[in-house]
């Protein structure tokens, strides 16, 4: 039996939506590793398995159309997130339409919690959670004849009542080293390049899922939002525990991604800095087969001997989500940081030569004002960091915030839709409003990166003309869209 995975071009006029972060539209293309881990899945177990990207290819409404109407997959996956909403749904009501005797089967975050939404049709299934498990016995079933109904873990419309029908949770997968590695295979005909690295090939890796911290707001990634979202459902109030892949299993993935012929790697863990011993390990590997890496962690996680071993391991990043230097901000938001600890951690990487990226959140409280804004910009600029991603926060569905937000009366138009947050709000506080929010980012993106000391300490690390123009590219989209 074939099964597509299908990623379809912008089909509502928007930019095409970033599908594996999941919070923004695509400024530069990445793996989608999460998605290749399933395709590997299924590809293990004995399917004919298809990976068609129409926005990695560039590809127009057009060649996504035909390519369905001559296709022969009897199950499209469509890995879904809320800006992709608009577009997933149109793709699915097409399918139906030229395919009605194939299955449309969504996963992600997206079609996690806003589940009415992708069963309109017939030919729809929803795979909460995390999906590898749920998946492959759907498709199992589908291909064998057998009797889906009764699967955990998904959603689905009876076709005789018409009730949409969400069958119980499916338990968090207890081993993550029973996965295969992502079928890479599918997308090396595309060249990844990681501007905070600027080596390439890129292709990005996961180590764990999920991060043990409260912060009220956050949307790590696409996957652990799914896997957050479900496990929710049935322990309100509580974040799933991380789940980790042993040492040994990583390592093996990261000498089997250097027979590929992958020079750097950004590991997309919520927090990959969990413990020492895990850093050594891992990192070690990493030198060894001469990548050049980064990753995501927490302000806390550095100290001395961590910086210096990052530096070891030729780590050149770390992206540290600090989203604002206001002490009450900080405590508002459950950070569970200090904006001294940050500074700390900071200037220690810097020490040890790894640059340092910021994630910075505007709007994160209602006590957040021009002048709270005004003054994390400030201290950014004086810790000279090398990149920042400033955006404004997104009250998404399944988060505490959410909850506040929306009791509160925060939320333009009373509830959540789906926003780029690199761009646009859809919050107003009393001391804040939407307008100035926006206005704000716009002008702290500028300053930043049309800063002469910017752009002097940037443009010596370009490799080639290519690398620069990829740069500016993604500053446009970013700025402009």
């Amino acid at each position: 039996m074939k099964i597509t995975f299908l990623t379809p071009p912008a089909l509502d006029g928007e930019k095409p939506a970033e599908r594996t972060a999941g919070c923004t539209r695509i400024v530069y293309n990445m793996p989608h590793i999460y998605e290749l881990i399933v395709a590997a899945l299924l590809e293990r177990e004995g399917y004919e398995v298809c990976y068609k990207n129409f926005v990695l290819d560039e590809g127009s409404k057009e060649d996504c159309f035909n390519f369905v109407k001559s296709d022969d997959s009897r199950v499209y996956i469509i890995w879904t997130v809320n800006l992709s909403i608009a577009t997933d749904t149109i793709l699915r009501a097409y399918i139906e339409e030229v395919r009605p005797d194939a299955k449309c089967v969504f996963v992600g975050p997206g079609a996690t919690y806003f589940i009415k939404m992708f069963l309109v049709g017939k030919n729809a299934i929803v795979a909460r959670g995390e999906p590898e498990e749920t998946v492959s016995e759907l498709v199992g079933c589908i291909a064998s004849g057998k009797d889906w109904s009764d699967l955990k873990g998904i959603s689905y419309r009876n076709a005789e009542t018409g009730e949409i029908v969400n069958n119980p949770s499916r338990p968090l997968m207890r081993n993550l080293d029973e996965l295969p590695f992502p079928a890479i295979h599918f997308i090396e005909k595309y060249n990844f390049f990681n501007p905070k690295l600027k080596v390439s090939p890129y292709i990005s890796m996961v180590s764990s899922r999920n991060c043990p911290f409260k912060c009220i707001y956050c949307v790590p990634s696409s996957l652990t939002f799914a896997r957050e979202i479900e496990y929710k459902k049935e322990n309100p109030g509580k974040k799933p525990p991380i789940g980790f892949r042993s040492e040994q299993n990583v390592i093996e993935e990261i000498e089997f991604i250097a027979s590929k012929g992958y020079k750097a790697i950004g590991f997309m863990d919520d927090n990959f800095i969990v413990g020492k011993k895990r850093l050594r390990a891992i990192g070690s590997a990493l030198k060894s087969h001469g990548f050049v890496w980064g990753c995501q962690a927490r302000a806390d996680a550095i100290d001395e001997e961590v910086a210096s071993m990052l530096k070891e391991f030729n780590c050149k990043y770390v992206d540290l989500g600090v989203e604002s230097f206001d002490e009450e901000i900080l405590k508002y938001i459950r950070k569970d940081l200090t904006a001294e600890k940050i500074r700390e951690s900071i200037l220690l990487l810097q020490k040890y030569d790894v640059s340092v990226k910021l994630n910075i959140l505007i709007g994160t409280s209602p006590i957040e004002t021009e002048e709270t804004i005004r003054n994390t910009y400030k201290e950014v600029k004086r810790l000279k960091v090398d990149q920042v991603m400033f955006n404004i926060v997104a009250p998404f569905p399944g988060t505490e915030f959410h909850e506040r937000a929306k009791k509160s009366g925060w939320i333009v138009g009373g509830d959540y839709v789906p926003t780029d947050v690199q761009r646009n709000s859809i919050l107003s506080y009393p001391s804040l409003s939407t307008k100035q929010m926006e206005k704000l980012l716009f002008y702290n993106n500028l300053r930043f990166y049309t800063a002469p000391s910017f752009v002097w300490r940037n443009i010596r690390k370009f490799s080639s003309l290519g690398d620069f123009f990829t740069a500016s590219k993604a500053l446009k989209i970013k700025l402009f869209g």
